[in-house]
């Protein structure tokens, strides 16, 4: 059993794309499960039938918590099964559902998989992720176009497109609810691969996604969850060293940015204060 989980944001146009571009397979069993996070979005609702399931969230969950909404959803009813997270503002171009199951058939070793991402221009938008904790450098590159293997192991992949093999998990899988926007997928990879979890990305079926075509329309929003995210993330894999010359990079490029485009510049002061006071909290709240 394949489920198809997506987020819904006030975005019921690029969902409805999405489900549209899902062909159905004769020989594969399939789910669609939508976490509505915008609960007064009524328009969703207009999608669902006995194959797509739409869950409501209380509010606004961020990414992450409302993906663990749906694969807690999941994993209790289906543990065994495969997870394909999938951006709405994302879509298909050809039937993929038996090169899912023939992939995890012939790999049963991978636990995460993230999948090529194209632009609508066709070009490359995501082909595997790398990480240098020396440096703090997380890259996003294309690791497999040019390869003629079915996968490469790789130390993250793009929650864009990102599958989960549940047969490889003895508890359910989760993202960090730390997370509100950005750098959970990372995160995510990062923790389980600590675990022995084997991380990969494949170029045999993938997506097709317009970049940022919801987050772009919140820019101030985007920039602070971002800035607050990626702050985060070198405080856990990371030293103080590269944390701290990072921080400073970032407070002057905010600094720069005041004069040209202030809604960036305030997103990442934001996001930097947003970060030192849930680190001052959190230290607080065990003394």
């Amino acid at each position: 059993m394949i489920y198809l989980l997506t987020v819904n944001y006030y975005s019921t146009n690029l969902v409805t794309k999405l489900i549209t571009s899902v062909s159905p397979s004769p020989n594969i069993e399939y789910q669609i499960v939508i976490v509505n996070n915008s609960p007064d979005d009524n328009s969703i609702y207009c999608l669902q039938t006995p194959s797509i399931l739409i869950l409501n969230a209380i509010n606004n969950l961020g990414f992450g918590k409302a993906c663990n909404l749906g694969i807690k959803y999941i994993y209790e009813r289906d543990p065994h099964s495969i997870i394909w997270i999938v951006n709405p503002d994302a879509y298909f171009l050809e039937n993929v559902w038996e090169k899912v199951n023939y992939f995890f058939e012939s790999h049963t070793q991978i636990s995460i998989l993230g999948t090529i991402v194209y632009t609508p221009e066709n070009q490359v938008w995501f082909g595997g992720g790398r990480f240098f904790p020396k440096t703090g450098t997380i890259l996003s590159e294309d690791l497999i176009t040019n390869t003629d293997v079915d996968y490469i192991i790789c130390d993250w992949v793009s929650g864009c497109s990102l599958l989960i093999n549940l047969r490889n998990f003895r508890e359910c899988p989760l993202f960090d609810p730390a997370y509100f926007l950005y750098y959970e997928d990372f995160d995510f990879c990062q923790r389980y691969a600590r675990q022995g979890h084997l991380i990969a990305v494949t170029k045999l079926f993938g997506v097709w996604h317009q970049p940022s075509a919801i987050t772009n329309r919140f820019i101030f929003s985007k920039i602070k969850h971002s800035t607050y995210s990626y702050l985060l993330t070198l405080e856990r894999y990371t030293n103080k060293f590269v944390f701290g010359m990072r921080l400073l990079r970032l407070i002057l490029h905010a600094l720069v940015l005041i004069v040209f485009q202030p809604q960036v510049a305030k997103g990442k002061l934001d996001g930097i204060l947003r970060y030192w006071q849930t680190k001052i909290f959190s230290e607080s709240k065990w003394c």
